[in-house]
């Protein structure tokens, strides 16, 4: 009985963010970019605070940067795999939950070594080019369509789509159908009804297009021809496409909405406008990393359940307690930054944790900042007059999303 209550009160926590209790929504509600003032008031001198108690399992809420490292960096303390407690394993594979963010060890570890030879440094730097060519297309689209446009469409969705499909070798007559097979992902009004079952198009899409690979090699080089020739004997079309759907979420939604909430925080700060205008390198790091800090949209990390009894800050967390790391609220932590609550390229970098940190951090984080730097310095370069087309008090957030986003940013091109 006891472990089906812990699974039953997870699965409220992770799967039906409308029915959460109200008073326990506020790590996943924005101000625009900023956090409501309630998740700073809950920080606590530790950074660690009970968030609730569900059907007998313990819920905490960890707001400060020092805090959030060390869970986020203890495997073997904290779990990640929660396979078997929330979503329905007899589903159709493409139904079921995983990937690198829902396994331990020694399966994360198979997986990642899959994944990360695509990443590293040297690797992300030779998609340069790709990335520049794609961030121009978008740049064109917009100023055929312009003078006015939504800078989501055009811009935020349209560089990461196409960066993402270049990367895995998506063939372009395949693209608009992987399109719409993705849309509904990221709209999480219905997210009542299962955040998880929203991944099941895109992630079919994959498997279906990793088990055709399999029997007639034909996809153009990319990640998903060289994971079937380099790791078809070891792993079977699902994990296959399991993990090309992680890198497309990863590399997409985070993305697109780092670009047009990033943008939005831009337009009102010429000064940081005029940097990414100038192009200097180090400048332009700057402006990027304090970017992630500060709108930092994933809200949360994926849940970690504590292995064994463990002692966090001043709090005692019990084995089978479930730990909610909010990385927008670490970012926040004025124990780390002067002026938390103001953005501010100049100050020094204190370091982010928007990409994760320790066995879990986003193992596509290097070629996010190169799509940041490129995409945001293009657009700043080819449209220096860019303004905001409407009423700031007319832009609609999302709500209650585990990536906030927003929905529309009409801007007028100058």
């Amino acid at each position: 009985m006891a472990t089906s209550l812990r699974g039953t009160a997870l699965r409220l926590v992770l799967t039906s963010a409308r029915r959460v209790p109200s008073g326990i929504r506020f790590p996943l509600e924005r101000d625009g970019v900023d956090p409501v003032p309630r998740l700073a008031a809950s920080r606590g001198r530790d950074g660690v605070v009970p968030l609730a108690r569900l059907l007998g399992t313990r819920v905490w809420l960890v707001t400060g940067y020092d805090a959030a490292r060390s869970v986020l960096a203890d495997s073997g303390s904290f779990a990640n795999d929660v396979r078997h407690l929330i979503g329905r394993q007899d589903r159709a594979p493409a139904e079921r939950i995983g990937g690198l963010g829902m396994t331990d060890d020694p399966d994360h570890a198979r997986l990642r070594h899959v994944l990360a030879p695509s990443f590293t440094r040297r690797r992300v730097a030779d998609l340069q080019d790709d990335v520049d060519r794609v961030v121009a297309a978008a740049l064109d689209d917009m100023a055929a369509h312009g003078p006015e446009v939504d800078l989501v469409e055009r811009f935020g969705f349209a560089v990461p789509f196409g960066v993402i499909c270049d990367l895995l070798g998506m063939p372009t007559v395949d693209r608009d159908g992987f399109r719409r097979q993705g849309a509904a992902r990221f709209d999480l009004r219905d997210a009542g009804s299962g955040i998880f079952d929203t991944a099941a198009g895109t992630r079919r899409f994959l498997i279906d297009l990793v088990a055709s690979e399999r029997r007639a090699p034909h996809l153009p080089d990319g990640l998903v021809a060289r994971m079937v020739t380099e790791h078809g004997d070891a792993l079977d079309d699902v994990e296959l496409g399991g993990l090309a759907d992680g890198v497309f979420l990863g590399g997409y939604e985070t993305s697109a909405s780092m670009l047009s909430l990033g943008t939005w925080v831009l337009l009102q700060h010429p000064a940081a406008w005029a940097t990414l205008r100038r192009g200097d390198p180090r400048e332009v790091d700057g402006v990027v990393e304090e970017l992630l800090r500060f709108v930092c949209p994933v809200q949360v990390a994926f849940p970690r359940i504590a292995r064994r009894d463990v002692r966090l800050g001043e709090h005692l967390v019990r084995r089978g307690d479930v730990v909610v790391v909010s990385l927008t609220g670490a970012g926040r932590d004025p124990s780390r930054h002067a002026l938390p609550e103001r953005f501010d390229p100049l100050s020094p970098s204190a370091g982010t944790l928007a990409f994760g940190h320790g066995l879990h951090r986003c193992v596509g984080a290097e070629l996010a900042r190169l799509e940041l730097r490129t995409a945001l310095v293009a657009l700043a370069q080819r449209f220096p007059d860019l303004s905001l087309a409407c009423d700031p008090a007319d832009l609609r957030f999302t709500e209650l999303a585990i990536v906030h986003a927003v929905e529309a940013l009409p801007v007028r091109l100058g």
